[in-house]
Parts: C-alpha cells; structure tokens; sequence
C-alpha cells in the first residue's frame, strides 16, 4: 500500500514533527487542527465559537487537499477545554456536514497546543 503526505497552504502549516494528513490507500488520516489562521499561524481569537469555525475551516482545507470533502470524514475526535461548549460545537459541526455523521468523540482536556480551547482530529475514507 503506498502512503502520501497532505500539504496545503489553506489550512495551518504544521507546528511539530508531522504531517497535517497522511494519505495510506484510499484512506486519509487527519491530523490535529487548532484555530490558526493559515496565513499568520495566529489564533484566530479568544472566542470559543470564532476558535470553533476555524478548526472546522482548517479541517474541510486539509479533507479537501487530499482529494475528498467533509462528508468523506468517517471519525472525529474533538478535543476541548471545556466540554460546556458541546452544544456550541454540535451547531457549527451541522454546517459542515450532512448525515449520515461520522463516528464521533467530545474529549475534555487540561490543555491544547499554543493555548487553543479546541482540537480536532479524524479519519477520513476516500471515495473508491
């Protein structure tokens, strides 16, 4: 099975020793967004439901990059500080997708990278 890397420049260039996606057949494997703005690698502000839109934006940038869309995402792991926000990310979450939805976990932490209030990760399956 080959393996590719997913780059773009319309979502944040990445922060560490990773890749924003791997690609390893026809399967796609989404790397942590936070709410950095691409082009300043600057969080995009302190509201959490600004910080929210952006992680989503910078998700849908890396799902298409690899040659697929939101809709093609078959898990998500959303990472916050503060799990009272739920209901705030299910909303915006429903502007990204249509159902059926994919697979799904709301996980409370301490803390994300550069201070952000979300994160998310996922896997994404390509249309054969």
């Amino acid at each position: 099975m080959s393996k590719s890397i997913i780059q773009t420049d319309n979502a944040p260039q990445a922060i560490g020793t990773y890749s924003q996606a791997v690609k390893a057949g026809t399967t796609v494997y989404l790397s942590g967004q936070i709410p950095l703005v691409p082009d300043t690698m600057e969080m995009v502000s302190e509201d959490f439901e600004m910080q929210a839109r952006q992680v989503f934006e910078n998700v849908k940038a890396v799902c298409e990059a690899a040659g697929g869309s939101m809709n093609d995402v078959v898990k998500l792991n959303i990472y916050m500080l503060d799990l009272s926000h739920f209901t705030k990310v299910n909303e915006i979450m429903s502007g990204y997708f249509s159902q059926p939805y994919p697979a799904r976990a709301a996980i409370g932490v301490a803390a994300l990278p550069k201070g952000a209030q979300i994160e998310i990760d996922g896997i994404m399956e390509l249309p054969e």
